[in-house]
């Protein structure tokens, strides 16, 4: 046991100072994620030392279950093609446009309009991809407003990292987590739905108490104008999302296995695209620049993570993590382990480890600590720019747009709002499961 978990805990600390030191760097012209490699060699050393047997690694990858990492990529992978696919067609562009043109001269409703449209748009997209895709507007609108973007920065990386928890399909490690325990669609929105709504009114709350003062000031009207790339490649995109989702919903009534739908609904959208590329006689963009764009090295990453998660379950660390939990007060216990955790190995390999955790746990502990761990990793990107990769990210688009925000100045907003924030999720959530 103690050599598997010296190697995770190596693995980890390699995973956290790639990410804020050197995330990627280019190796002829391609992008190598640092990240990624330290993964990898973790999962091989695990391999090479015999922590894991490699057949055991290859039984549980051809397993014919919910937690087998397979399925749950090809999950949250179609997942974000079909979301990217929007964006690349303008779709998300557009509508920041219009949330912006919308607030005439008050501050405090060009806050509120983008909080909303935000927390709107995550719920049913990608929360990365809506952060990605609005900062650079808002650094646009501020830069022609004449006004500090750091409120709107704030409030759309908070809502976009709160709301993310209201459908399983929005943020990778709500699939992962409650893929594992066996949670379906509308299951998770049951329990779900009042948590999410506690924690994005509180957090609007919170916001809005901070940011008063800096709001108060009347600013004139900005134009910062995006047009849809392709109006029919925003419609279908939309369509075929919206339908997935739809068909999800109903699917958790007939047994139908989410990655099955996400699959297929991928491949209807290349289908569609292509097909219209080629009547229309164009280049289909839009598609190239979403298969650039999908997160196909989440893939080897989740994997290695995966081995290495393994390996401390066949040594019985994750058998000792759970009865170090108890059955006692699930929710808290889960919640606040997995939020802290965030921000010491990121939320996607905290998440790949606690879901074997929370298996282990008593059988009437299980799924109140499988929702208490998706509040967790959610809620835990708000934190410090180490509990997400979306706030590496976020805070490299800051730098590139010259907006000044140092990991002091993350972790004393993120600790103003995650914790109430935190809080009353879990609250909600200890009355609902």
């Amino acid at each position: 046991m103690a050599l598997s978990l010296a190697i995770c805990g190596v693995t980890c600390a390699g995973i956290i100072l790639s990410v804020l030191f050197l995330p990627q760097f280019k190796l002829k012209g391609i992008n190598i994620s640092t990240y990624c490699l330290c993964a990898a060699a973790g999962a091989a050393c695990e391999l090479a030392f015999g922590c894991v047997p490699i057949k055991t690694v290859f039984a549980e990858l051809s397993a014919n279950s919910a937690v087998n990492p397979i399925k749950i990529l090809i999950l949250f992978i179609c997942m974000t093609v079909l979301s990217v696919f929007l964006d690349e067609a303008g779709f998300f562009g557009w509508l920041a446009s219009v949330t912006l043109s919308h607030a005439g001269s008050s501050q405090k409703k060009l806050l509120f309009l983008l909080f909303v449209t935000v927390s709107a748009l995550t719920v049913f997209t990608s929360n990365d991809i809506v952060i990605l895709t609005f900062t650079p507007f808002i650094c646009r609108f501020a830069e022609f407003a004449r006004i500090d973007p750091v409120p709107y920065l704030v409030s759309e990386f908070v809502a976009a990292n709160t709301w993310s928890m209201a459908l399983i399909i929005g943020n990778p490690t709500n699939i992962y987590v409650a893929s594992s325990a066996g949670i379906d669609f509308v299951g998770y929105f049951k329990v779900m739905a009042l948590p999410a709504v506690a924690a994005g009114i509180t957090a609007y709350a919170v916001l809005h108490l901070i940011f008063r003062r800096r709001l108060a000031q009347k600013i004139m009207p900005a134009p910062v104008k995006a047009e849809l790339g392709d109006k029919f490649s925003a419609v279908s995109g939309g369509a075929i999302l919206a339908s997935c989702t739809l068909i999800m919903a109903v699917g958790s009534y007939l047994g139908m296995e989410m990655w099955l739908t996400a699959f297929a609904s991928a491949a209807l959208l290349c289908a569609v695209s292509l097909i219209s590329a080629l009547f229309r006689r164009r280049r289909p963009k839009e598609l190239i620049g979403c298969v650039k764009r999908a997160p196909f090295v989440l893939a080897p990453f989740v994997l290695s993570m995966f081995i290495i998660v393994l390996a401390l379950k066949q040594n019985g660390f994750i058998t000792l993590a759970a009865e170090a939990f108890g059955s006692d007060a699930p929710v808290l216990k889960y919640g606040v382990a997995s939020f802290l955790t965030s921000n010491f190995t990121n939320n996607i390999p905290m998440s790949v480890l606690f879901s074997p955790i929370v298996d282990s746990a008593p059988q009437a502990a299980r799924l109140p600590a499988a929702y208490g761990t998706v509040i967790g990793s959610n809620i835990g990107a708000l934190l410090t720019p180490v509990g997400a990769l979306a706030g590496i990210m976020w805070m490299s688009l800051l730098k590139k747009y010259g907006v000044k925000f140092s990991f002091a100045k993350f972790a004393e907003y993120g600790a103003a709002t995650s914790i109430p924030v935190l809080s009353a999720a879990l609250a909600v959530l200890s009355f609902t499961v």
